[in-house]
């Protein structure tokens, strides 16, 4: 891990990565620098993360053995343009722009070694899950290193690059559509005549208790667990039937094809 980092763009996402990264007892040694180009922006980035950020992304990548690309999906074209003569063979070029493909990266730097990242917003929190594949010139050690540093903000797993869409439409896009449901169960509530703070409240807890006991269900299938809440002729099990009445399932598919699809298009 006795590395130069550096992140062209630091805005929320790169600010969770080196924040996570400097909080990290298993990072000692790791250097991390910035760049931004509007100089206003830069110094308040360095004031923030408390780490160098420049104005001169060719500099950054000359000075740093792994270069994160965490600018707009927009921008990542001229971006690399503007850096590929610095991009020598040691240098590990990762990239967390959303719907940019290794190939679309590779066609612009060349026989690089690259690798995607799709990460999530509660990496601000260190509870992020990010998708991770490797481009054509990547190896194995590459993608390694990259999810042990991503694992100080969260959880990261390997994927093919055609499971990065689908990634980004649960992990990436996902914090939203649990917000949306922990929302709309508050409203619910209130709407029933409960305080929406305490509705709020109720909805959120529970969603996060929900999240861990699957996180810990052992050899029990999600189905288990919803049946050992939903007894047959309970409250639960009516909530669960309108759920399917409605066919939730169906929903929640169109969704995450969707924004599947976008992001793709993105690309």
């Amino acid at each position: 891990m006795n590395k130069k980092i550096g992140f062209i763009g630091c805005g929320k996402m790169a600010s969770a990565i080196i924040t996570g990264v400097k909080n990290s007892c298993c990072t000692k040694g790791v250097e991390l620098m910035g760049s931004e180009v509007n100089c206003e922006i830069a110094e308040l980035a360095q004031t923030r993360l408390q780490i160098d950020v420049i104005t001169d992304n060719r500099a950054l990548v000359m000075n740093s053995d792994v270069v994160f690309i965490a600018t707009k999906p927009n921008y990542v074209p001229a971006v690399l343009e503007e850096i590929k003569d610095e991009l020598t063979p040691e240098k590990l070029l990762v990239s967390i722009a959303a719907g940019v493909s290794t190939k679309k990266i590779e066609n612009i730097i060349g026989a690089q070694r690259v690798v995607r990242v799709m990460p999530n917003t509660p990496a601000l929190l260190q509870e992020g899950m990010a998708g991770v594949c490797r481009g054509a010139h990547a190896s194995e050690e590459d993608v390694q290193f990259v999810i042990e540093l991503l694992s100080n903000v969260g959880k990261a797993i390997e994927v093919n690059e055609d499971e990065m869409d689908i990634v980004t439409a649960i992990s990436g896009s996902g914090p939203a559509f649990f917000y949306q449901v922990i929302e709309d169960m508050a409203r619910a509530g209130e709407k029933l005549g409960l305080d929406y703070e305490k509705s709020l409240m109720l909805a959120t807890q529970t969603a996060l208790g929900s999240a861990k006991m699957v996180e810990k269900r052992g050899e029990l299938t999600v189905q288990n667990l919803i049946d050992n809440v939903a007894t047959k002729g309970g409250c639960t099990f009516v909530g669960v039937s309108v759920m399917k009445e409605e066919n939730s399932e169906k929903l929640f598919y169109d969704v995450i094809n969707e924004t599947a699809k976008k992001a793709h298009a993105l690309g």
